[in-house]
């Protein structure tokens, strides 16, 4: 009988582990914040609900995404700025996409620091990626590593749980 219990007993956790997996890689995940390049939108420790499924659908400019970082072995929390088929272009300080100047209500500042006047036409499957912070060196992103690969994003920032006072769907 005791074989059993055991053999029930580790069949039940390598389920429950596969449930979890499917969960936090399928459905949704947590993130913490880590660091300022989101600010004003997100502060260093924010926890937010992510849904992991949308990476399998559209992504649309102006949503905020976890993404694996192509520059390291950490994951990154930015906001998509432009997409497959879109033109990014940065001039005067001011983020152009299609020709038009977008319109960023939720940036630190209203100067975008660019050093290189670079020219992006995104390929399909392709985002621009930024951090809302945009003081300098405040935000590692795609100014820094270009544009980033659809199967790069992890899940799409869905809702800030805490701090309590700052809950939100975002």
């Amino acid at each position: 009988m005791k074989k059993n219990e055991v053999l029930s007993f580790i069949l039940t956790i390598v389920a429950a582990l596969l449930i979890a997996l499917f969960v936090r890689n399928f459905l949704f995940n947590i993130a913490i914040v880590n660091g300022e390049s989101m600010h004003p939108t997100l502060n260093e420790g924010d926890k937010l609900i992510c849904l992991s499924y949308r990476k399998f659908t559209e992504i649309h400019p102006g949503e905020i995404v976890v993404i694996d970082a192509p520059n390291d072995n950490r994951s990154y929390i930015k906001r998509v700025i432009a997409k497959g088929g879109d033109t990014i272009e940065f001039r005067d300080g001011e983020v152009i996409v299609n020709g038009e100047i977008l319109e960023e209500n939720y940036t630190s500042t209203d100067y975008t620091d660019y050093e290189n006047q670079d020219t992006y036409t995104l390929k399909e499957n392709e985002y621009f990626v930024m951090g809302d912070n945009r003081l300098p060196g405040m935000s590692v992103d795609s100014r820094y590593f270009g544009p980033i690969d659809k199967k790069r994003i992890k899940s799409v920032a869905y809702y800030r749980f805490l701090p309590l006072k700052d809950r939100t769907k975002l």
